[in-house]
């Protein structure tokens, strides 16, 4: 996926297969993805060990940010109200686990890292 750099990708499933083995686990989130023209951003922390489905933070700007899975091929073709992609924020280090970030979020009504 081109939103991934192969560390990333190897973390994610490497997240995604201590779950998928039943291990408690609460990562910090791998990597922050966003819209450069709405308000929509997730937070990932593990791949399915099909490459494509991740699990994270989801905030689609509406003020309810949820947990769930989302498709990275889906994410490819989303484009914004101004035409533009959804990109990678090269600059994003997690500075806490995602249950942080979900309490942060479920308080503030957004994504605010």
């Amino acid at each position: 996926m081109a939103f991934l750099t192969e560390q990333q990708r190897d973390q994610m499933l490497a997240n995604g297969a201590a779950r998928a083995d039943g291990r408690t686990v609460d990562p910090y989130p791998v990597v922050k993805l966003y819209t450069l023209d709405a308000p929509a951003c997730w937070l990932l922390t593990e791949l399915d060990a099909d490459g494509d489905r991740a699990y994270g933070l989801t905030d689609a700007g509406t003020g309810f940010p949820e947990l769930g899975h989302v498709s990275l091929s889906a994410l490819e073709r989303v484009r914004g109200p101004q035409g533009l992609r959804i990109v990678a924020d090269p600059h994003f280090r997690a500075r806490q686990p995602l249950s942080g970030y979900v309490a942060e979020a479920q308080r503030d009504g957004s994504i605010n890292d």
